[in-house]
């Protein structure tokens, strides 16, 4: 089971912003240059993101709406039945990090390369990650507001306009420069890809040195972050069985179950972080600490399930129409398990 470095690359993050954090002058610089590589990381989302394919992939609808049922429909359902935990096994604060998790977008990257290895539909992967990425720039947001309301740091029409500003107008200018700068990204994207990581660790450091200086890590024990493993664990079980079973009951053939399965059970931790920073605050290093254990958890746990389904009997008609990856795609796929991919 992977153990995704760039979650101890986070968590070492996290160790620095409790040690040393932030204050005063230094706390000003680092806001600022939190708040414009956001700004920077939706730009390229947007650049990377390819509307000809998505909008190709359109002709496989029925899968696409199933997976975004589950991601910003039957996720946030459950999300809202987790309140019923509190304060049993969770805080309130822990609890609005939970429910903000379950409405971030799926991940891209991570989904292809398990359904790679499970021989699922690759294509239907790729589309369904994208739409979800998409879908979630607007939904996600507009989500957080009508179900966190003012506990998810004090929604009103100018957070919502700085949501705008530092999310979706830069992703909207990704989009439209994507026709010059296209290939620019594609031919740097290693070098690209370390500006991602990078500009991601330096939000958690902000937020994590900001939830210091007030305080808030006091209303954390150990036995409370027991309680949140747990409830993710069994969210996580839930997903995964109703993708899988659901998707049967809609009739989908094996690869489309396989694309929904993995796709339609996973939280996206690359787009899920700055939205949190934007969303929450001061109160963001609590609300992103469930996003951050529940993608070490479906790395672990969908790694098995993918390489158990690698040894599924795949139907010859799906062979021959193109649906499953080869064996030597999904050997490919191995060395994208566990390495934090951008949208992951």
């Amino acid at each position: 089971m992977p153990v995704d470095p760039y979650i101890l690359l986070l968590l070492g993050t996290v160790g620095l912003a409790a040690l040393v954090p932030a204050r005063g002058t230094s706390a000003d610089v680092a806001s600022g240059a939190s708040t414009a590589a956001i700004a920077f990381l939706f730009f390229l989302y947007g650049a990377r993101l390819s509307t000809r394919e998505a909008l190709d992939g359109l002709k496989h609808w029925r899968l696409h709406v199933t997976v975004l049922a589950c991601t910003f429909v039957i996720f946030p359902l459950l999300g809202l039945a987790a309140r019923g935990l509190v304060p049993v096994f969770l805080t309130d604060p822990l609890y609005q990090g939970l429910l903000f998790l379950t409405l971030v977008p799926s991940t891209i990257q991570s989904s292809i390369a398990f359904t790679s290895i499970a021989r699922g539909n690759v294509p239907a992967a790729i589309c369904a990650g994208s739409f979800s990425s998409l879908v979630g720039i607007v939904i996600t947001p507009l989500l957080a507001a009508a179900l966190l309301g003012s506990s998810g740091g004090g929604f009103s029409a100018d957070s919502l306009l700085e949501i705008v500003v530092q999310l979706l107008v830069p992703f909207l200018a990704g989009q439209l420069t994507r026709r010059w700068i296209g290939g620019f990204i594609t031919r740097h994207k290693k070098v690209l890809g370390l500006v991602d990581r990078g500009s991601i660790l330096l939000v958690v450091y902000t937020a994590f040195s900001e939830g210091m200086v007030q305080g808030i890590w006091h209303q954390v024990s150990p036995l409370r972050l027991g309680g949140l493993m747990i409830v993710e664990g069994v969210l996580l079980a839930l997903m995964l069985a109703l993708t899988w079973y659901g998707s049967k009951a809609l009739r989908f053939d094996r690869g489309d179950r396989i694309a929904i399965q993995f796709a339609g059970s996973k939280k996206s931790l690359a787009s899920g972080l700055p939205m949190a920073s934007v969303l929450f605050g001061a109160h963001a290093s609590l609300a992103v600490l469930p996003l951050m254990l529940f993608h070490q958890m479906q790395l672990m746990v969908c790694a098995v399930i993918a390489k158990r389904r690698s040894h599924d009997p795949v139907p010859a008609e799906a062979r021959e129409t193109g649906q499953v990856s080869s064996p030597e795609s999904a050997a490919a796929s191995r060395t994208a398990v566990g390495t934090a991919p951008r949208s992951g």
